[in-house]
């Protein structure tokens, strides 16, 4: 069932993004969408006062839990195992997959079903399951659709959102015996059900992902709108959750103003149609649920931006997609150029600590910085700040006190070093400055005219004297 997907090294990000730059039909469709879900979070948050102090909110339940996340976790792990939840902790992806392969070996299980899990996705859990003989199926439509053209997700909120109805009809047609080609939406979403359901029927594990766990009561919380989160954490025998250390709160008041901001940031929804909170398996009393759940609780890179008081802001991000929505650059080149598992501006400063600042350098360039991420983000994460920061990391002096990620230096050449020494001694120098100065004002005439070309698609700017003629020629009148 799983194809092979390849995420391809950083050296290939330009050619990947000029290849989708080039390809008109895409860039419409991601234009479009990108535009719908701007206009439904609007629409959402029509009272900007409300909207600024739920975001104010959100951004200080994140940064509380974050402050206190080592106690927090303790208390997460006392009270899940007094729930009869069994925790696991994880270093990196092949802990986390080799856990949930004893768990599966341990069971003789032979098949998974999966709910959406973006922390799946980036331990690369399908494939590592596939090549021990066990089915991993997804379960959630936009993650069935993609893995079934052997894609990667393009988005973290809607997997298959590069898709046209067209192309989703003809994979289907394709690769689903007996079916027929057709455009018929709801069609399409019946075909796809009838696959499921009888996946779930069949399945020996669930595994999930957490959109938080709160640490008073030891609770697993899971928002989705299709029900498949909720069939594969109750049908199959065992549930496996997998998480990262930073989807931790305190109470369970902390989780509504997060799912308010979530719901209405990523989907333009007021509520998701399931909120599950999971406590434990099956009590002796009632009738359906696992028999076992296990949380698996991933680092991989996390403790590395946590350990860091600006970076430390990264790890407050809910996963809602807001700022891709929003991003220029996203909305130009989709999820796939960025060839990690988390694409946009979010991506561009998570990759850095799980994969190496050497291997995802390019992607804190790939930024215009306009400022719409964080303009954007529920929880107010400074997102062009953390691109600036890690532009530096990755030009930065190996071994130097600037130089305090993986991979730091990584963007770091002979040229530019040469170039910035240059500038830095003309700038520290008043007499260095005045003669650089007097030998580019000569250079005037070299910049383009008033009706050049580079001026004619821009609008020119209006002298301060004329602007100040105006308003008072306006007040007098």
């Amino acid at each position: 069932m799983n194809k092979v997907v390849h995420l391809h090294p950083m050296d290939d990000f330009k050619a990947r993004s000029k290849a989708v730059l080039d390809n008109a039909g895409q860039r419409k469709n991601f234009r479009g969408a990108m535009d719908f879900l701007q206009a439904k979070r609007r629409a959402q948050f029509p009272d900007q006062d409300e909207m600024q102090g739920l975001r104010e909110l959100g951004a200080s339940i994140r940064r509380y839990s974050l402050a206190h996340l080592p106690r927090l976790l303790e208390q997460l792990e006392a009270n899940l195992t007094a729930n009869g939840v069994q925790v696991h902790w994880a270093q990196n992806g092949p802990e986390a997959n080799a856990i949930a392969l004893k768990i599966a070996q341990r069971v003789d299980a032979k098949r998974i079903i999966k709910g959406k899990s973006m922390v799946s996705e980036e331990v690369g859990f399908n494939h590592f399951m596939e090549a021990a003989g066990i089915e991993a199926f997804e379960s959630d439509m936009g993650e069935y659709i993609v893995q079934l053209a052997g894609e990667a997700p393009s988005h973290i909120i809607m997997p298959a959102i590069h898709k046209t109805k067209q192309e989703i009809a003809q994979l289907f047609a394709e690769e689903i015996p007996g079916v027929a080609y057709t455009e018929d939406v709801d069609a399409l979403i019946q075909i796809g059900r009838r696959v499921l359901r009888r996946k779930f029927a069949e399945a020996d594990i669930g595994l999930s992902g957490v959109n938080f766990t709160v640490a008073e009561t030891g609770t697993l919380c899971l928002v989705e709108n299709e029900g498949n989160g909720r069939m594969c954490t109750t049908v199959p025998k065992v549930h496996i959750a997998i998480t990262g250390i930073e989807k931790v709160v305190e109470k369970l008041e902390h989780v509504p103003p997060l799912l308010s901001l979530l719901t209405r940031s990523a989907t333009g929804q007021a509520v998701t149609t399931y909120v599950n909170m999971i406590s434990g398996p099956r009590r002796p009393d009632e009738k359906d649920g696992p028999q076992e759940v296990h949380l698996i609780l991933l680092d991989n890179g996390r403790t590395q931006a946590y350990a860091d008081d600006e970076l430390r802001a990264t790890l407050q991000c809910i996963r809602c997609g807001a700022c891709m929505n929003h991003c220029p650059v996203y909305a130009r080149i989709g999820g796939h150029a960025y060839g990690t598992t988390y694409p946009g501006p979010i991506g561009s400063i998570i990759s850095p600590h799980m994969l190496g600042l050497d291997t995802t350098f390019p992607l804190a360039f790939a930024s215009t910085l306009c400022g719409a991420c964080s303009e954007v983000c529920p929880v107010k994460i400074p997102i062009t700040d953390i691109l600036v920061r890690l532009r530096n990391e990755a030009q930065a002096r190996p071994e130097t006190e600037e130089a305090t990620l993986r991979g730091s230096g990584a963007a770091r050449t002979l040229a530019a070093s040469t170039a910035w020494g240059m500038w830095a001694q003309v700038y520290s120098k008043s007499g260095l400055y005045k003669l650089a100065s007097w030998f580019m004002s000569r250079g005037r005439a070299l910049s383009p005219s008033e009706q050049g070309a580079w001026t004619r698609s821009r609008t020119p700017l209006v002298p301060a004297s004329k602007r100040l003629r105006d308003l008072m020629k306006d007040h007098k009148s």
